[in-house]
């Protein structure tokens, strides 16, 4: 068990303050360059959300905890707009229903208030990562190549990769806290509306950003996500999936900049 605590990364100094959630997997510099073109005029929060990066191992995952343990990062008297990406997003839902006044404003990436039935792509990535002996791996191309067989994309190899750590000792780590994510992934496809019961509707802005050929936010999801955030636009960027701020950084920045002007 790491000690507690979230693990952040500041840049900017003046401007209104925005917060990166990302998603399952990633750490708070997945989003550096982006959040480097939008410090030009904001303060900005890079999160390694918690059983990720360099945050806290919490002994369960569910996105109330989650959500919880962010907003401990923030003042009401310096209220956030907050950035959400996939797991990201759903924390940063959970969040600013919970904790509005903590919440200026909310953009959601590529996910939706609802629960996936299925999350057996993600269940497979996790249980690659743990097959691995890392006793095995003298450098990042031995672990490219042993896990090759159960990740057969190169990009998306590439990325879960990020996510192992050479300690001091020359020992390999993963920074992701793969058993609880693994053994709570229904809580992680899921939408804790039992947790939320009694809770109102967000009435700040709230602002989709989804991509073209990602299934994760459908129009029979538009109905909860009206529900819950009833002040929502929604933007969809062509050529891209669920990773759309990394598929289309440059339109996804545009139209990021424009909802936080």
């Amino acid at each position: 068990m790491r000690e507690q605590g979230l693990h952040t990364t500041t840049l900017g100094a003046r401007g209104p303050l925005v917060a990166f959630c990302h998603g399952l997997f990633g750490q708070g510099k997945n989003w550096t360059s982006i959040a480097k073109a939008v410090a030009e005029d904001h303060r900005v929060l890079l999160v390694d959300m918690p059983h990720h990066g360099r945050s806290t191992w919490p002994d369960h995952f569910d996105y109330v905890d989650v959500a919880d343990r962010v907003a401990e990062l923030f003042d009401p008297e310096d209220p956030v707009a907050l950035v959400g990406h996939s797991m990201g997003g759903k924390a940063a839902m959970v969040l600013a229903l919970r904790h509005p006044e903590l919440v200026e404003r909310l953009c959601v990436v590529d996910v939706s208030p609802v629960d996936y039935e299925s999350a057996s792509e993600f269940a497979g990535y996790i249980r690659a990562m743990l097959a691995l002996d890392l006793t095995t791996i003298e450098r990042r191309s031995d672990a490219d190549a042993a896990l090759a067989d159960a990740v057969r994309s190169p990009t998306v190899r590439s990325f879960l990769l990020q996510n192992l750590r050479r300690e001091d000792d020359g020992t390999w780590s993963w920074q992701p806290n793969l058993e609880v994510l693994g053994r709570d992934i229904a809580a992680l496809s899921g939408w804790p509306e039992d947790r939320l019961a009694g809770a109102a509707p967000y009435d700040g802005r709230t602002l989709w950003i989804n991509g073209e050929t990602s299934d994760y936010v459908r129009p029979d999801y538009v109905a909860a996500m009206d529900r819950w955030f009833p002040r929502n636009r929604r933007v969809t960027i062509k050529g891209a999936g669920h990773w759309v701020h990394s598929e289309q950084p440059a339109v996804f920045t545009e139209v990021l900049r424009r909802f936080l002007a």
